[in-house]
């Protein structure tokens, strides 16, 4: 994409990146790394883009979580207190154990 001005970015899950590279592949032939992303998006979407959706509006809902926060963890979808306090290790959000336990549940209510 040499030559072309970025003029927005918005974090989205895997499952939103492959909706979107499926309507562009629809159009026209992908371009070597479009097709290494749908590729890894069609591996690794755990969720379907509207559940994918529904999450992270849900994580937005707990309090201290921004949105690539919540992108990320339904993107990972972690499992235990550590996951979550590995992913908000470098961030200068600091979760409580009942921000960690809402998120837990939250996501737990997501998994299949």
């Amino acid at each position: 994409m040499i030559g072309k001005e970025t003029i927005k970015t918005t974090p989205v899950t895997p499952a939103k990146a492959l909706e979107i590279l499926k309507r562009r592949k629809e159009e026209e032939e992908l371009k070597f790394e479009q097709r290494l992303a749908y590729d890894h998006a069609q591996k690794f979407s755990l969720l379907s883009a509207d559940e994918a959706d529904k999450l992270v509006n849900d994580l937005l809902n707990i309090t201290k979580i921004r949105k690539h926060q919540a992108v990320v963890l339904a993107t990972i979808m972690p499992k235990t207190r550590d996951d979550i306090q590995l992913i908000f290790a470098k961030e200068r959000t600091a979760l409580n154990e009942d921000d960690i336990t809402k998120i837990l549940k939250t996501i737990d209510n997501y998994r299949k």
